[in-house]
């Protein structure tokens, strides 16, 4: 009773929240999904600052009667990103390609034998083993015991996936050292289904090309993540009362 009493108490609270999440699916029946709004990256709600190890800062020092500022990369104004605020394109390039294999096999045969001769097993055969039973048993073979096992298995892993595009993001923060933070959110709606790609990570200013672009595999803690929310989207996903179910039952 107190596991039947635990699961109704768990399926009335998933029939609740899910009461709850549908609230503005039914509001939005009809409708294409919204776009969400322009804002500052770093004013939305869970944004953390990122802390990284950091050199030592070192004095910036003017040669006297000279243009020439140490530290400095070209003689002219550089166009490319270098502040909070600047806008550089990240060419997204990913390309990766996994296949594995593994196949194990493990078996095991026991055999064990224990017998009683001479004058102990006459006794054991005559004064303690019923009548009925006498004709069966022979005291050289009192007891044996055989056993085997097997166990096989197999797995294996074969995955390809592959972007290639390309998305402004803009610089978020601008660490001690000159590297910068950057984050790039770009949203494409098609008929009732918007398209997602967010793209986020610490870059070099050295890394980034003539043209204001650099490429995806200079990022450091990369995280881009390609998506999309909509009715396909909808359709695709299990409903919550399956993804409850899958969570609750052991089997």
């Amino acid at each position: 009773m107190p596991i039947i009493a635990k699961l109704f108490t768990a399926t009335s609270l998933s029939i609740i929240v899910s009461a709850c999440g549908a609230t503005d699916r039914f509001a939005n029946i009809g409708k294409p999904p919204a776009l969400s709004a322009i804002g500052n990256p770093t004013a939305q709600a869970g944004y953390k600052p990122v802390q990284m190890p950091m050199p030592a800062p070192q004095v910036v020092s003017y040669a006297s009667n000279s243009l020439w500022r140490s530290g400095s990369r070209t003689f002219f104004k550089d166009q490319r990103a270098q502040d909070v605020g600047d806008i550089l394109t990240i060419l997204v390039s990913i390309s990766d390609r996994a296949k594995l294999g593994n196949a194990t096999a493990r078996s095991r045969d026991n055999a064990d034998n224990l017998g009683l001769a001479g004058s102990l097993g006459g006794i054991l055969g005559t004064d303690f083993i019923p009548p009925s039973w006498r004709a069966q048993f022979d005291p050289k073979v009192a007891t044996n015991i055989t056993s085997t096992t097997s166990q096989k298995g197999a797995g294996s892993v074969d995955r390809s996936e592959s972007i290639e595009t390309n998305i402004a993001a803009v610089v978020t923060q601008k660490l001690p050292n000159g590297n910068l933070v950057i984050e790039g959110r770009q949203e494409v709606r098609v008929n009732f289904e918007v398209r997602e790609m967010i793209v986020a990570g610490v870059i070099r200013p050295e890394d980034i090309g003539p043209n204001n672009t650099i490429g995806s595999d200079k990022i450091a803690e990369a995280r881009i993540s390609y998506g999309g929310r909509g009715q396909i989207s909808d359709v695709q996903q299990p409903r919550y009362g399956q993804q409850v179910l899958d969570i609750l039952l052991p089997f």
